[in-house]
């Protein structure tokens, strides 16, 4: 059974996250601040992780940030409308995903349903793309830049595998979020920007001039690397 970890401050908000997720045969799992949601993400080892950004004794972005250490779990974050700064902090170091208070139980149950659909998919293929300095195993959750591993959350490998399948071709931000994130995405495009930004700290020798992911000015990303 999909495990699924919610962390918020409001009792009534993790009522309802999880009466609505139950619902769907997910085994859910609360914390009420950030030090019980970061001993409970331990404990339980969970699936998918919701965290609110403003939370007692551990704020929400601590938390990530401590999680990205340990793992590259799913993260939705949830953010009221006021954090926008700390909603795209959020994003930079790690979270996959945000959804903004109030919000409908049922559009956060599609959400999550999307990102653990993406996520079997993936595992479901077995194939590796490989070019002169790129390598990315799919069924293994791999990247290699020559002779280095790349170590990306799943959402950034997902991102970047979806531009190297197609190398030189250009995406829009609207294709990347369709492809990857697998559903109407109700948030601006700027989340693409971020992974991106991520994926080419990672990736790229010097990320202010990226040989792999190159920016198309007024359209969008595209993956270049000598295919072999």
């Amino acid at each position: 059974m999909v495990k699924i970890l919610a962390i918020d401050d409001e009792q009534a908000i993790l009522n309802v996250i999880e009466a609505y997720l139950k619902a769907e045969n997910y085994e859910v799992y609360v914390a009420l601040d950030g030090e019980q949601g970061l001993a409970a993400f331990r404990r339980y080892k969970p699936d998918l992780v919701i965290l609110d950004i403003m939370l007692p004794k551990r704020d929400g972005l601590s938390v990530l940030q401590q999680i990205r250490r340990e793992s590259n779990v799913y993260v939705i974050l949830l953010t009221a409308k006021s954090e926008e700064p700390d909603r795209i902090v959020g994003l930079t170091i790690g979270a996959d995903d945000y959804i903004t208070k109030p919000f409908s139980p049922r559009e956060l149950v599609a959400r999550v349903k999307a990102v653990l659909r993406r996520n079997r998919g993936a595992q479901q293929e077995e194939h590796i793309l490989v070019f002169k300095h790129i390598r990315i195993d799919v069924d293994k959750y791999q990247v290699w830049r020559d002779d280095e591993l790349i170590e990306l959350t799943a959402l950034e490998f997902s991102l970047l595998k979806t531009l190297a399948t197609y190398p030189s071709m250009v995406f829009t931000r609207e294709q990347l979020l369709q492809h990857v994130w697998g559903y109407d995405f109700y948030g601006d495009e700027r989340v693409v920007d971020a992974h991106i930004a991520r994926i080419r700290q990672k990736l790229e020798e010097d990320p202010s001039a990226p040989q792999f992911i190159k920016t198309v000015r007024g359209v969008g990303y595209k993956f270049e690397d000598e295919a072999i």
